[in-house]
């Protein structure tokens, strides 16, 4: 047994963590995935062995990415944003539609799909972790340090805005961290939100006056229905049925397995999957116990960075944990009723097939980095 736990290095809290969620996401998708039955002919099991499947193809990938030196991503940080690139691009010419949007491509003779976002996050994240480090002396000049990766940053987010506003933004939220981490001016970063600002103004213009098929439409109904007082319509349905559940979950919840909800609300297994917890294990049990995880796992992101004497690692690190805090954050605002209906997973949670090993690999690398230190530190002393 020690020695199978010799073979998982790195943050062991981080591993810890992992365990629970995975635990939270197998009995919670086991529950929530009733209603595809039900689309499906009656049939559960193969939804769980599907989404157990991925779950372990996930372990695997972090397990493997783990051991990888970060000095790789380094070398490779340039190939993974143009990479990113195309990709985006071809999404967004010959992009499969699925729920309104054009955010999937399938692998040639697979079957198989998966959001191209989700690896032009991690890529872009890379890229402005190394940009940082290889910079800081010029980083506070305009032209020669910020300039650059402003560019970089608009053309990836650029590319994601049109069918996916909530990845953009949570995307440009964490680059624009990044930024004032690696002690770019303050100016400069309240010139990129306005940036920011006008190119989600411009997508809209364009979509108004060309009258072209855009998610802008969708973005402004949801807004609108958000601060919308009239609960009976149909556009609240979804997070109205999400609030019910939350509501009837209470403190300790109806125990695994007894939602009602499940059925009726849709994307239970994805979107809205935290609601689905509360109702069955209630806030004590379900609610505050993903909550704290997710910031246990960004403590422990700012353990591995104060441990760095390097800074790329250091801005890998916290770029990829924000990220998927900040995910994790939005889709909990969503079921709740806090923030609009928006299509964010929660991370490691939600039944989902690329979605989980993009996550992986971001975690993967993570840990990558802590078990890098680690090794470190041994030859040091």
């Amino acid at each position: 047994m020690r020695s199978v736990l010799q073979m998982f290095k790195g943050d062991r809290v981080i591993w810890v963590l992992l365990v629970l969620l995975t635990v939270y996401s197998g009995v919670a998708v086991a529950s929530s995935v009733a209603s595809l039955a039900y689309r499906d002919g009656g049939d559960v099991t193969i939804h769980i062995i599907r989404h157990i499947a991925f779950l372990a193809v996930g372990w695997g990938i972090i397990y493997i990415v783990h051991l990888i030196p970060y000095r790789f991503y380094s070398i490779s940080a340039t190939i993974l944003l143009l990479a990113s690139v195309g990709l985006l691009i071809f999404t967004l010419a010959k992009g499969m539609v699925l729920n309104d949007a054009a955010r999937w491509i399938k692998i040639p003779g697979t079957g198989v799909t998966f959001q191209t976002s989700d690896f032009a996050k991690i890529a872009l994240v890379i890229f402005v972790a190394r940009f940082l480090s290889r910079n800081q002396t010029e980083i506070q000049d305009f032209k020669r340090g910020f300039l650059p990766v402003l560019l970089v940053i608009g053309v990836v987010c650029g590319l994601i805005l049109p069918e996916n506003f909530s990845t953009a933004f949570i995307l440009f939220t964490t680059c624009l961290v990044l930024l004032y981490i690696g002690r770019v001016k303050v100016k400069y970063l309240l010139g990129l939100v306005g940036s920011g600002v006008l190119l989600v103004v411009v997508f809209l213009l364009i979509g108004r006056i060309t009258g072209a098929s855009t998610r802008a439409e969708t973005w402004q109904n949801r807004i609108e229905h958000y601060f919308s007082k009239d609960d009976t319509s149909e556009a609240h349905f979804q997070s109205t049925k999400a609030k019910i559940a939350i509501a009837n979950g209470g403190m300790f919840g109806k125990f695994a397995g007894h939602s009602t909800q499940r059925r009726s609300l849709p994307q239970a297994y994805s979107d809205f999957i935290f609601a689905i917890v509360i109702e069955e294990y209630g806030f004590i049990f379900g609610a505050l116990p993903l909550i704290f995880i997710y910031l246990i796992l960004l403590y422990r992101a700012g353990v591995i960075v104060r441990r760095c004497d390097r800074t790329f690692p250091a801005f890998m690190t916290i770029g990829l944990m924000i990220g998927l805090v900040m995910q994790a954050m939005v889709n909990m605002g969503v079921s709740s009723g806090l923030l609009p209906v928006t299509g964010q997973p929660l991370p490691w949670v939600s039944r989902g097939g690329t979605s989980i090993l993009f996550t992986a690999l971001a975690l993967g690398i993570i840990l990558g980095i802590s078990r890098s230190l680690e090794e470190e530190a041994k030859v040091e002393t």
